[in-house]
């Protein structure tokens, strides 16, 4: 087993390479070029092994950090050449009109989505005594920004994220990339240009506030209950709702609600978890398992189903509203497991809440 391997730092030739220390933050910036955790993670991996592997070319411990950061983006780059990018499904097609209500279609492969990050994965190297950098690397990973950035060819993407994420100069990245700051200024106008028009597409998302926690709170209750009404009304007018693997789509309360009590009905009765991913306060769905009820009747067992992510967006009064539900389902996708959830809920577990 090597050092890197072992997980450990290693010294090389009279100073240390302190790799460990970079891995998180590593994470983060592979997770926002490849739209995928398992991806990021094995993009910091297999750059660590290199710069192991290569550490006697490097004499200044304090260029260490750009170093890792040169070789990381040229392992994304590798990883996404020939690739098609990963997206999420409103990005994928339009809303279906009418509505398919009833028709998932089949499954498309995982590596066609953007995935949701939990955010001890990728957050917490901002300093926790200062709101502002944290609120701002939240919002760094915030999913639709995630799905955002694949829009971008790898070289824009990498330079708005360097820019505008990390706060590199521009000649420091001109220097990662091997290449001059105008073409930097040139890609991070394009980049940014890109972004703007998505943006323009959407509703802008809110920062998060104990305002808007409360909001999904209430969401929470709502839809353990599964009071659709209530649900509804929590919804903002062009709110969006998807289900990652499936292609399908669904735009507005309306369609919203008759999913809901049509082909998602099978959803009552389940039981959630507040958690936290990319950012953005998050929900673990579990189904119940009809098969373990008890004497009275009700389920004694509740099994992983979804991932649900929300997003929050202003209506036209300025309030808080749930603007998306991504329903990332978990079948056979081990989401649950590789987050470290729970792989059930039992009723002494959903009773001691």
């Amino acid at each position: 087993m090597t050092a890197i391997e072992g997980g450990l730092d290693t010294g090389v030739e009279g100073f240390d390479l302190q790799l460990e220390g970079f891995r998180r933050e590593l994470t983060a910036y592979c997770y926002r070029m490849l739209g995928s955790l398992a991806d990021a993670e094995d993009a910091v991996q297999d750059a660590m092994v290199r710069a192991w592997r290569h550490a006697d070319s490097l004499r200044d411990a304090s260029a260490q950090r750009g170093w890792l950061y040169r070789i990381a983006t040229r392992v994304c780059f590798d990883h996404l050449e020939g690739r098609k990018r990963r997206a999420l499904p409103v990005d994928m097609s339009p809303a279906p009109s009418p509505p398919v209500i009833g028709s998932l279609g089949a499954p498309l492969e995982r590596a066609a989505w953007v995935e949701p990050a939990p955010d001890a994965r990728i957050l917490g190297t901002a300093p926790a005594a200062d709101p502002a950098a944290v609120a701002e690397e939240r919002e760094s990973v915030r999913l639709a920004l995630v799905a955002a950035l694949q829009l971008l060819p790898p070289r824009q993407r990498a330079v708005l994220v360097l820019r505008e994420v990390l706060h590199w100069h521009a000649d420091e990245v001109a220097a990662l990339l091997d290449t001059s700051v105008a073409s930097v200024n040139s890609l991070l106008q394009r980049a940014r240009a890109t972004i703007a028009a998505r943006d323009a597409q959407q509703a802008s998302v809110t920062p998060l506030s104990d305002e808007h926690a409360a909001l999904l709170e209430r969401y929470a209750a709502a839809f353990e209950r599964y009071d659709v009404d209530a649900i509804v009304a929590l919804l903002h007018a062009e709110a969006t709702m998807s289900m990652p693997p499936y292609s399908l789509w669904l735009r507005s309360p309306a369609d919203v609600a008759a999913w809901l009590v049509g082909p998602g009905a099978g959803c009552r009765g389940s039981r959630v978890l507040h958690t936290r991913f990319n950012g953005q306060l998050a929900l673990a769905q579990y189904r119940p398992d009809h098969a373990s009820a008890g004497p009275d009747g009700q389920p004694t067992r509740w099994f992983p189903w979804a991932l649900v992510v929300l997003g929050v967006r202003q209506d036209d009064d300025g309030d808080p509203r749930i603007g998306d539900l991504v329903f990332f389902l978990d079948a056979q996708r081990g989401l649950f497991e590789g987050c470290g959830l729970p792989a059930q809920l039992t009723r002494e577990d959903t009773d001691t809440r």
